[in-house]
């Protein structure tokens, strides 16, 4: 079955770097848009960004821009999400989404059917 499986959070120092990954079975991956999204306590879940199925096509909130990168290695079934210059706002739980959506990526919840569990994101000194 589909499964999605996020690694690589942890506690970080404002201005540090994590990457996250998130490998994935059951599906090929080269199909399949992938979005990163995070939640902290009490906030609505939001979109971080997201890589299509299509080779080049990506999206960043304006949040993130210039500071994560997501990118993709559908040979290992795994997406990244390089975090620098983290800060505190950054905080949350993490989770990878999968769908098939064409050509096309979007960090709209609704969009995903595939989720992770989530890893844990602290930005703190």
């Amino acid at each position: 079955q589909v499964q999605l499986v996020e690694s690589g959070g942890g506690l970080v120092q404002p201005g540090g770097s994590l990457t996250l990954s998130c490998a994935t079975s059951g599906f090929t991956l080269a199909h399949y848009a992938i979005a990163w999204f995070r939640q902290a306590p009490g906030k609505e879940r939001e979109g971080v960004s997201c890589t299509s199925s299509s080779v080049g096509r990506s999206y960043y909130a304006e949040s993130v821009k210039g500071r994560f990168t997501i990118s993709r290695d559908n040979a290992k079934n795994t997406v990244y999400l390089q975090m620098n210059s983290l800060k505190p706002e950054d905080m949350g739980v993490y989770y990878c989404a999968a769908e098939i959506l064409g050509t096309k990526c979007t960090v709209e919840v609704g969009s995903y059917d595939y989720w992770g569990q989530g890893t844990q994101v602290t930005v703190s000194s």
